[in-house]
C-alpha cells in the first residue's frame, strides 16, 4: 500500500503551491494537517491507491472522519466553481488547507495558474490581516475569497473590513447558513456574496445560491434528506468500510452521497437546507428545526447571534435551548431574565412548541477551529435536567 504523505500547515506558500500542483499531476496522496498539530497520517488502506488527498472533516456533530478524494473530483469541483464565477482570478486564502474549503482555494489557484495571497494565520483571523492581504492582490484580475459566516461578521463590523469586502468580485461563504442579519448587512454594503453548500465528501461547495454546480445533481430521499451526485464525490472514508457503504450508494447507475441534512426544493428549482437530521429537536410530539428558531432569534435587533440545540428533558424528551449573544444595547429585561424575554418576543413568530425553554446569554458562540459552531460544546454550556451546569 503506498504511503500517505503528511503536509504540515506550517509550509510556506511556495511549498503549498508545489505540493498541490504535484498532487494534481498524479503524485502520491497527501494528508494536510493544521499548523498547530503534530500527528501522524492515518493508516492508508486500499482507498488511498491512486487517490490525491485525505481530508479530515470538522467533527461538528460527531467523530471526525478521514475522507479520500481523487484528482478528478478535485478538478471537477475547481473547474465548475471557476465557471460559475465567470473565470479564473486570484484568491485571498483565509482558511486552513487542512479543511476542504481552504484546500480547494489552492486547487482553483493551481488550475488558474495564479498563486493565491495567503493571509497569515498565526494570530487567527483578524480584520487587519484580511485588509492587508486584500491590498496585495494583483490588479487587473478578478479577486475572490472564501469565508465562513463568523469571519464575514467580523469584517462587516469594521469599516475597513467592509470596504475590503466590497473590492472582491465574489466572496464565497460556506460552512454554515447565513443569518437574516448577515444577509441584510451584505445587501446594505453591496458585497457580492455567493452562499455555498457542500462538504468534504463533495470536494467542498457544490451548490451555489441554491443551484448545483456543473454536473452535480441534487435529490431528496423519503425522509427529506439531501442526496448529492456528480463527479465531485469522494471515494469514501479511510478505514471505515461500513461508513462508506452507508453514505455512498448507486441508484439508476449513478453514485449518490447521502448527507446528514434535510432539504427542500422551491417552486423555482432553488434548493435550501433546513437543518441537520441529527440536530432536529424532538420535544413532546413535535419536531423542531433549530435553524427555524435561530432565524427568528437573529431577526431580533437585540440579538447579535444565536445557537439552538436540544437538551434532555424528563417530561418532553428534549427541550429547546438557546445560547444568545446580545448586542451591546440589549435591554435590561433580556439580560436579567433571558428565557422569559426571548419567549415573549418570539411568541408571535414561531409555534409555541418551538419557543426556547432555556436561554443563556454568552459573549460568543462556541466555535470549532474552522469557524463552524460547535453544537456539542453548546450543550455543555446549557443547564442539564437537574438545572445545573
Amino acid at each position: 500500500m503506498p504511503p500517505l504523505l503528511l503536509l504540515g500547515g506550517a509550509l510556506t506558500p511556495d511549498r503549498w503551491w508545489r505540493a498541490v500542483a504535484d498532487v494534481l499531476d498524479g503524485g502520491p496522496a497527501v494528508h494536510p494537517v493544521p499548523a498547530d498539530r503534530t500527528t501522524h497520517p492515518p493508516e492508508p488502506d486500499e482507498l488511498v491507491a491512486g487517490a490525491a488527498v485525505v481530508l479530515t472533516t470538522s467533527g461538528s456533530t460527531g467523530t471526525p472522519r478521514h475522507v479520500v478524494l481523487d484528482r478528478e473530483a478535485l478538478l471537477a469541483s475547481a473547474r465548475a466553481t471557476l465557471d460559475r464565477l465567470g473565470g479564473p482570478g486570484q484568491w485571498l486564502q483565509t482558511l486552513s488547507p487542512a479543511q476542504v474549503a481552504g484546500w480547494q482555494v489552492w486547487v482553483r489557484s493551481v488550475v488558474a495558474g495564479l498563486p493565491p495571497v495567503v493571509m497569515p494565520r498565526r494570530a487567527g483571523f483578524t480584520v487587519g490581516a484580511f485588509v492587508e492581504g486584500t491590498a496585495r492582490l494583483r490588479p487587473g484580475r478578478p479577486h475572490y475569497t472564501s469565508l465562513v459566516p463568523t469571519q464575514l461578521h467580523r469584517l462587516l463590523a469594521d469599516p475597513a473590513g467592509a470596504q475590503a469586502l466590497r473590492s472582491y468580485d465574489t466572496v464565497l461563504v460556506g460552512g454554515a447558513a447565513l443569518s437574516p442579519v448577515l444577509h441584510a448587512q451584505v445587501r446594505t454594503h453591496g458585497i457580492r456574496v455567493r452562499t455555498t453548500y457542500g462538504m468534504t465528501e463533495t470536494s467542498g461547495g457544490c451548490v451555489y445560491d441554491g443551484a448545483p454546480l456543473g454536473e452535480v445533481s441534487v435529490d431528496l430521499d423519503e425522509q427529506g434528506r439531501i442526496l448529492l451526485a456528480g463527479p465531485v464525490l469522494a471515494r469514501g472514508y479511510l478505514g471505515d468500510r461500513p461508513g462508506t457503504r452507508s453514505a455512498f450508494h448507486v441508484r439508476d447507475g449513478r453514485r449518490w452521497f447521502r448527507t446528514s441534512d434535510l432539504g427542500r426544493r422551491s417552486a423555482d428549482g432553488t434548493w435550501s437546507v433546513l437543518g441537520r437530521v441529527d440536530d432536529v429537536i424532538n420535544t413532546g410530539a413535535h419536531k423542531v428545526l433549530p435553524a427555524t428558531v435561530e432565524a427568528a432569534l437573529d431577526r431580533l435587533p437585540e440579538v447579535r447571534s444565536s445557537l439552538v440545540v436540544g437538551t434532555p428533558d424528563p417530561e418532553w424528551g428534549q427541550r429547546v435551548a438557546a445560547l444568545v449573544v446580545p448586542t451591546p444595547a440589549a435591554p435590561e429585561g433580556l439580560r436579567r431574565e433571558p428565557t422569559r424575554w426571548v419567549r415573549e418576543h418570539l411568541r408571535d413568530g414561531i409555534p409555541a412548541h418551538a419557543l426556547p425553554r432555556e436561554v443563556r446569554l454568552v459573549t460568543a458562540l462556541p466555535l470549532l477551529p474552522g469557524g463552524k459552531v460547535d453544537r456539542r460544546a453548546a450543550r455543555r454550556l446549557l443547564p442539564g435536567v437537574d438545572g445545573t451546569l
